[in-house]
C-alpha cells in the first residue's frame, strides 16, 4: 500500500533531467507545477512515471501528479517528488489514486466503488484484470457521483496498481 500524495497545477516547464551516469539522456524530465497559491513541485517524470490515458503534456495544461508521501525527498526548493503518476485535467472526469479496502471505500473515507457491467478493470498495460479490486491500489476515473460521506459512485474505469 502507498500513501498517495498529491500536487496540482498549471505546468510551467518541462526540461530534460539527466540521472547520474547522463546514459539516460532524453529518458527522464523535470515537470514544473504551479498551483493557484504560487507553490511549486517539481515532479521527476521517468520511463515508469504512468501518464492516464498516455496524455502528452504541455506547458500550460492542468495536472496533478502523484507521488508516494512515504519515500525519502530532498530537502530543496521548489520541492523535487518522482512522480508515479500524471492525470490531465478533463472536463466531467473525477480520478481518485487510493488503498481501496475490502468495502471498495477509500483509505480517508471520501469514495466507495459500485462496479457495473460497463466499469473497464485494467492494469497499467491496458490489460484487462480478472482479479479481485478488493485492497489495492486503484486508479478509479469516474464521472458523477452522490453527495454522501463516503460519496458512491460507479466508475468508468478502474486501473489496478500493482
Amino acid at each position: 500500500m502507498i500513501n498517495f500524495f498529491s500536487f496540482s497545477g498549471v505546468v510551467t516547464d518541462i526540461y530534460d533531467f539527466h540521472m547520474q551516469g547522463g546514459e539516460d539522456a532524453g529518458c527522464n524530465m523535470i515537470m514544473s507545477v504551479r498551483d493557484d497559491g504560487e507553490n511549486v513541485v517539481n515532479f521527476v517524470v521517468s520511463p515508469d512515471t504512468y501518464f492516464l490515458d498516455q496524455e502528452m503534456i504541455h506547458v500550460g495544461d492542468f495536472i496533478t501528479g502523484y507521488y508516494n508521501g512515504n519515500a525519502p525527498a530532498i530537502l530543496i526548493y521548489p520541492p523535487q517528488f518522482p512522480a508515479l503518476i500524471i492525470v490531465k485535467y478533463q472536463e466531467y472526469q473525477n480520478v481518485k489514486v487510493d488503498f481501496f479496502n475490502n468495502r471498495l471505500v477509500s483509505s480517508d473515507n471520501m469514495l466507495k466503488l459500485n462496479i457495473g457491467p460497463d466499469t473497464l478493470i485494467m492494469l497499467k498495460n491496458g490489460q484487462a484484470f480478472h482479479g479481485n479490486i478488493a485492497n489495492r491500489d486503484l486508479i478509479v476515473v469516474y464521472g458523477a457521483s452522490t453527495r454522501s460521506i463516503p460519496a458512491v459512485t460507479t466508475p468508468d474505469k478502474i486501473i489496478v496498481w500493482c
